[in-house]
């Protein structure tokens, strides 16, 4: 199994990152992509992936963090990836759902990003709220990694997957869409083309509901967690919805995933 999208480096994990890692070795988890989302994390994803080498590091800058971005961030994204050679880019994307955004710095900072990832042809993971239209123009009209780019935990209208997928698109489903109130989601997930699927946990946030949560977890102030280990029930209920065995699903998300990330 391989989850698309977490961030296993998260300080929130590290209490049980011991227990945690085991379980996903018993699990038999593969490959993980572990997205840094801002310039004080990223030496954290490298060390992760230099201990665990089934950890793919990326490194990208959130829009939640735009603000407090260094003049020097882009260099030194550069730097990252250069002395990672194996590291991909997220995770980038725009937000119009935070507080106060800046909309011209996200697309400023995304911009430079996925130009970036084009550039060097290096996948990169998106993560987009409220922003679906802002962000399908400049996907439409900007450059983009030949590779491709995930949509990561996608939640955007099943009429703009035609034309995300013909620039490249991969779409993630994540467990927390099993919530009641995602009825709408998993229905969109129903359609999105077999060879464009991966799974991912968004670990530790994004986690199932209450009923279906396999591996309940807290922070050290009694706050859930998201146990990257949902990422068996994750697949469990993809393949469920798409009418398919775990096995049959599992194959397919691994050809998937080769096909973006390399294998």
């Amino acid at each position: 199994m391989i989850d698309a999208h977490n961030h296993l480096h998260d300080t929130r994990l590290v209490p049980h990152r011991a227990a945690v890692f085991a379980a996903l070795v018993q699990l038999g988890v593969t490959r993980a992509v572990v997205n840094g989302t801002r310039e004080d994390d990223w030496p954290a994803v490298a060390a992760l992936a230099r201990g665990h080498a089934f950890v793919l590091p990326s490194f990208g800058l959130h829009p939640w963090h735009v603000a407090a971005r260094s003049s020097d961030w882009l260099a030194r994204l550069r730097e990252n990836l250069d002395a990672n050679p194996a590291a991909v880019i997220g995770e980038i994307g725009l937000d119009r759902w935070i507080a106060g955004y800046d909309p011209d710095a996200q697309r400023e900072v995304f911009t430079a990003q996925i130009a970036l990832a084009a550039e060097r042809n290096l996948p990169a993971t998106i993560h987009c709220l409220r922003a679906w239209g802002p962000l399908w123009d400049l996907i439409r009209t900007g450059p983009v990694p030949a590779r491709g780019f995930l949509l990561h935990a996608y939640g955007g209208p099943a009429e703009m997957v035609r034309a995300f997928s013909a620039r490249g698109a991969y779409f993630s489903f994540n467990a927390y869409f099993l919530d009641d109130r995602k009825a709408a989601q998993r229905a969109v997930f129903e359609h999105i083309p077999i060879a464009r699927l991966l799974v991912e946990t968004d670990a530790p946030d994004m986690r199932p509901p209450d009923d279906r949560n396999a591996h309940p977890l807290h922070d050290a102030g009694g706050g859930p967690l998201n146990h990257p280990a949902n990422l068996a029930l994750t697949y469990a209920a993809l393949a469920e919805l798409r009418g398919l065995s775990v096995e049959q699903l599992t194959a397919q998300v691994a050809e998937n995933f080769a096909r973006l990330f390399g294998k």
